[in-house]
């Protein structure tokens, strides 16, 4: 026989430490006990998680297409910045 939960998952009442029922509603290991019978109690919806099918939703599709490297526009924008830090070292040599 497997020890009773503290509270009892059916009625929520304390359960004595050896006690082969709840005090308050008579649920028992057969009855109630059970890890499914503790959920069943909480209301949740019966339907299973899928894992693939979420990845899917929140990050798209493997057809999803994603860029490789860094955009030439920002190698632009670099060599434009390099520019305009070095511009005042260079016009000083003049």
């Amino acid at each position: 026989m497997a020890a009773p939960p503290e509270t009892c998952p059916v009625c929520g009442t304390d359960v004595p430490r050896n006690a082969r029922a709840c005090p308050e509603c008579g649920a028992d290991e057969k009855s109630g006990w059970s890890e499914e019978a503790y959920a069943d109690s909480l209301g949740l919806p019966d339907d299973k998680f899928d894992y693939d099918q979420f990845v899917k939703e929140e990050f798209g599709g493997a057809n999803q297409v994603r860029p490789k490297g860094i955009s030439w526009l920002w190698w632009l924008v670099a060599l434009a910045l390099a520019l305009a830090m070095l511009w005042p070292l260079v016009s000083s040599f003049r």
